[in-house]
């Protein structure tokens, strides 16, 4: 084994395809409620869902207000009365549990590494539900070694008590042995940086860095992840 023993995964657009889901989930749940979807409501929902999701990782909002809040300010916006966000929120969760897409080489790597004898861990802020269904429907639950839901863990990534509740369920796992995986800067990236963990940006878009964060390093497809856990100790 090199200079790191354990992968924390970030699992939506890391391993698994967030964007595909979303895009198919809001969908199903407008086609389900015979309301008019296009590509502009579709692109609306995930700017509105993106800001909500920011603000639950400054620590402004609850977990709720993240799942009620996107669809009040939607519904605000598409002039929708007759259905309430509670309803929305729930018919569009399931859906989102209900289908998943791995990202390219994702779960070819997450097999190859537990071969390895590496230790593999998700990390994720999104909805206990909807993640655990995700998680056994694309069999990640049977290759991960844990999973740790932020509402499950009393605090959001990237907060450092997020990341403290995570090793303590991680007994005898050295934080110098760990690299966080992720496509946030706001929450993976961050999270790896108040948790005092090397981190690793995910960006395979080959986005400019946008705030002042430390990322230790920065792939664009996933097998590059590989020759930076080869790495041997110093």
């Amino acid at each position: 084994m090199g200079k790191y023993t354990t992968v924390l995964w970030d699992l939506d657009q890391t391993l698994l395809n967030f964007d595909m889901s979303m895009d198919y989930a809001i969908r199903e749940t407008f086609r389900k409620y015979n309301l008019p979807i296009s590509d502009g409501i579709v692109a609306r929902y995930d700017v509105i869902n993106r800001g909500y999701w920011n603000r639950l990782e400054l620590g402004e909002i609850t977990k709720e207000e993240v799942t009620l809040g996107r669809f009040r300010t939607l519904f605000a916006e598409l002039g929708i009365s007759h259905i309430t966000p509670e309803e929305m929120a729930q018919v569009y969760q399931k859906e989102l549990g209900s289908v998943y897409f791995y990202m390219d080489g994702a779960k070819e790597l997450a097999v190859r590494l537990k071969e390895e004898g590496f230790r593999q861990y998700v990390v994720t802020n999104g909805v206990n539900t909807t993640q655990e269904s995700k998680m056994k429907l694309s069999g990640l639950d049977r290759i991960m070694d844990g999973v740790f839901v932020s509402e499950l863990m009393g605090y959001p990534k990237p907060m450092k008590e997020y990341f403290d509740a995570c090793f303590a369920r991680m007994p005898g796992t050295d934080r110098q042995e760990c690299i966080l995986v992720g496509d946030s800067l706001t929450s993976d990236m961050r999270g790896a940086e108040n948790a005092g963990i090397v981190s690793c940006w995910f960006n395979p878009e080959r986005k400019a860095k946008d705030i002042a964060v430390r990322t230790d390093y920065e792939i664009h497809s996933l097998e590059e992840l590989v020759p930076i856990l080869k790495q041997e100790r110093a």
